[in-house]
This record gives structure tokens, C-alpha cells and sequence, in this order.
């Protein structure tokens, strides 16, 4: 592979403490002459024996498997997906996570927008594109500009349970957001649920998840960097963790 021509995208938001999402990670910083003590102890030696009294540095992180740029598996969504358990994070093909990149712009809508079915179809009619099964969707909404921002949680459009379904249907394993959640911001929910109780309003496409198997890929970033619509590839492979909803990420958009 010709390195100078190959350009990688970070689509990924930092774990930082700063971030104002509702669950932050908890970041401990230990420095080089902590590391020496921290190693002292373990191998009976004094923190001074080690060159300058400076070891390892380490962190400790506390945060939940939704923290930061994730991918949810069907396990977070409900117990049984199509009447057999839901799988977790570990359970899923890494095949799903590396494939076509598709690039959809939502930038111009306003939070709380509800993505539908023919928002989709136009876009694709004006990129002269059809969907194939295992393409990686990308959904533009330049929440993550608004990452150190309060309200970040509620900033982004969302994608109605019809359009995810009809995702679904296309054949897409795996779909991707900039905005906090998949679904529009749960405030906006929260407030519609409130005035008129009902199905099919908090978390709806989400609990399409029940129906059939997919993975979201939430809070991405510098979607607007891409600088086409589709032709690349994209990596999102999930850390691997035992019985999981969720896996963090550090997705890329691969150009050569």
C-alpha cells in the first residue's frame, strides 16, 4: 500500500471529563514518579531505584460502556431480539464492522428532527446511490461540535423507528450517529410521552432492536471532514467485552 496515498478520518469523540454528555468518564492521572512508588510496591524496591524516581504513567478511567464513541449491540436494546436472546457485544461478527461507508447530511435540521424513511430515499437519489447490504451509515447532524457544550444531549437530529427498520431491511448492520443517541434527543420524547401517553414514542428506534438485529454506532465526529458521500471504507471494530451492551470504538473513514 502507497502510504502517502492513504488518508485516514477520526470519527471519533475524545474521553475526556470535560465532555458534557450525562455520563462522563471519570479520569484518574497518575504520574511518572507515582508510577515509580506504584512499582516500588509491587516489586519490593524503593520509588528512588528506578532512573530519576519516574516510572510508569497510568490512568484510571470510570465510565460506562456508553461513554465516548461506542457501538450498542442488540443486547442494549432488549433481552430477545426476534424471539432468541440478543447477542452482546462480543458475540458479533467483526465483518459487520468493517465495510462501505455512506455518508447521509442532516447538518441543516433542527434538534429534535425526526429522520424518515423519504429523507433517506432523497439523499441517496441525489448521491445516484442504492444501498447495499453490510454498508456502514453514517448520519450527519454536527452534534459533536457541541460535545463541551451543556446541552449537547439535545442537540441532534434523530432517526425515526421507520427509517431504522428500513435500514434494516436494506440490509445495514450497522448505523451511525454524531448526535448523542440514535433515537431524537430523549427530552423531546420525554416532553411528547408527557402531553399524550403511548407506544412507540420513548426510545422507538431503539426497540426496533427487538424485531431484527443492528448495531448504532453513537457519538461519532468529523463527519463533516468526509469529503464524499460514500467510495471509502470504515472500521468501527467494538472492544470486546464479556456480556456487554456495548463496546467503545475508535471508528475511521478509510480513503486510498
Amino acid at each position: 500500500m502507497n502510504r502517502s496515498q492513504l488518508r485516514i478520518i477520526d470519527l471519533s469523540v475524545p474521553l475526556d471529563i470535560r465532555a458534557k454528555e450525562p455520563f462522563p468518564p471519570e479520569i484518574l492521572y497518575e504520574s511518572h514518579e507515582q508510577g515509580a512508588e506504584q512499582a516500588a510496591k509491587i516489586l519490593g524496591l524503593k520509588g528512588s531505584d528506578f532512573p530519576d524516581s519516574a516510572a510508569w504513567a497510568v490512568e484510571t478511567v470510570t465510565l460506562t460502556t456508553h461513554t465516548g464513541t461506542h457501538v450498542d449491540a442488540p443486547w442494549h436494546y432488549a433481552a430477545k431480539t426476534a424471539g432468541e436472546p440478543s447477542r452482546t457485544i462480543d458475540e458479533l461478527p467483526l465483518e459487520w464492522f468493517y465495510g462501505n461507508g455512506v455518508l447521509f447530511d442532516f447538518s441543516e435540521k433542527q434538534p429534535g428532527y425526526e429522520i424518515q424513511i423519504e429523507d433517506l430515499e432523497k439523499q441517496l437519489q441525489e448521491m445516484n446511490y442504492q444501498l447495499k447490504p453490510y454498508d456502514i451509515v453514517l448520519i450527519r447532524t454536527d452534534a459533536d461540535k457541541k460535545y463541551f457544550e451543556e446541552n449537547y444531549a439535545a442537540v441532534h437530529a434523530g432517526v425515526s423507528a421507520d427509517a431504522t427498520r428500513w435500514l434494516i431491511q436494506k440490509g445495514i448492520k450497522v448505523m451511525g450517529t454524531d448526535g448523542w443517541g440514535w433515537d431524537i434527543p430523549l427530552y423531546h420524547q420525554a416532553a411528547d410521552y408527557k402531553q399524550n401517553p403511548r407506544d412507540g414514542v420513548l426510545w422507538a428506534a431503539h426497540y426496533v432492536g427487538k424485531e431484527a438485529e443492528y448495531c448504532q454506532i453513537e457519538k461519532l465526529a468529523n463527519l463533516d471532514l468526509l469529503p464524499k458521500r460514500f467510495g471509502y471504507k470504515v472500521a468501527v471494530f467494538p472492544v470486546k467485552i464479556t456480556g456487554a451492551s456495548a463496546g467503545w470504538a475508535r471508528p475511521v473513514a478509510i480513503f486510498e
